[in-house]
């Protein structure tokens, strides 16, 4: 095999036609890797992705070849996928506001150019969820909020409206799913790309304690942060450092790195049905 990509969190391999998409147990906020990895967390992902990936399978085609019939060293943290010519934007749905979604309305009254209500708070439920999408910056960089209309410009106007029903789609699937397992999805990120047939195919993972943000049912309550079972809690832990966002990033301590840990498995565990 071929060493193509290794990123922040993943490493991608050539093997033939196919592609392994490796996820390690590194862990990166604010587009820059802790140097302080989470035991379990690249098969946790993994697993989480393969489970959703079979639940939208009638919604979006995906990429995965197989889960099994990958090298040994790799075994429970990598995929066989199909190659696809990846969209260049992220595509990101919200249900809840919260993060850089809550900072742009307090500025605008607008997410990427997306009206909202007046008086919304931290964590409040929106109408409905909306479709946020954002560049997909080079590592290093920051991914910048974008507007439809230059998902439009960059895609064209019939990709851009199928990237948008895609997204919100597969949102409110994974939302209903996750709700009635007492899990609510603030938001989430995909990742789409072109298969050799010209099908927009789901990639990379999906509805993952990475890629999304994830709270308890129960302890929801608008008008503030939420319990993170997600990344989230790792961005607030940094932040709460005093790190600037900037590498090289803090060593996380041992209760940080085994809380994360547990947050994981929570949500792979209630949301799944299957023990870890």
């Amino acid at each position: 095999m071929e060493l193509l990509h290794s990123g922040k969190v993943r490493d991608v391999y050539a093997d033939g036609d196919d592609l392994i998409l490796v996820a390690s147990d590194r862990v990166s906020v604010y587009d820059v890797a802790l140097p302080t990895p989470i035991p379990d967390k690249g098969a946790l992902l993994t697993a989480l992705s393969l489970w959703w990936f079979e639940q939208l399978a009638d919604l979006v085609p995906n990429h995965v070849i197989s889960a099994t019939d990958v090298p040994d060293e790799f075994a429970g943290r990598a995929i066989r996928v199909r190659r696809l010519d990846m969209v260049p934007v992220e595509c990101i749905a919200r249900g809840y506001l919260t993060g850089s979604g809550l900072a742009d309305y307090q500025r605008t009254g607008t997410v990427c150019g997306v009206p909202l209500p007046p008086g919304l708070v931290e964590s409040s439920i929106l109408p409905e969820p909306i479709f946020t999408p954002t560049t997909k910056a080079p590592q290093g960089e920051h991914d910048e909020s974008i507007t439809f209309d230059d998902v439009v410009t960059k895609v064209g106007a019939e990709t851009a409206e199928r990237l948008r029903q895609i997204t919100l789609d597969v949102y409110r699937r994974g939302a209903e799913l996750a709700a009635d397992r007492g899990v609510l999805i603030a938001d989430t990120k995909l990742e789409l790309g072109w298969a050799p047939d010209g099908t927009l195919t789901l990639g990379d993972e999906v509805l993952t304690s990475d890629s999304s943000r994830f709270w308890w049912a129960e302890n929801y309550q608008p008008g503030r942060p939420q319990y993170a079972l997600s990344k989230q809690f790792v961005r607030d832990w940094a932040v709460g450092t005093g790190w600037d966002k900037t590498g090289p990033a803090p060593e996380m301590p041992p209760e940080v790195v085994e809380a994360t840990r547990q947050r994981y498995i929570e949500v792979y565990e209630r949301i799944t049905g299957r023990r870890w």
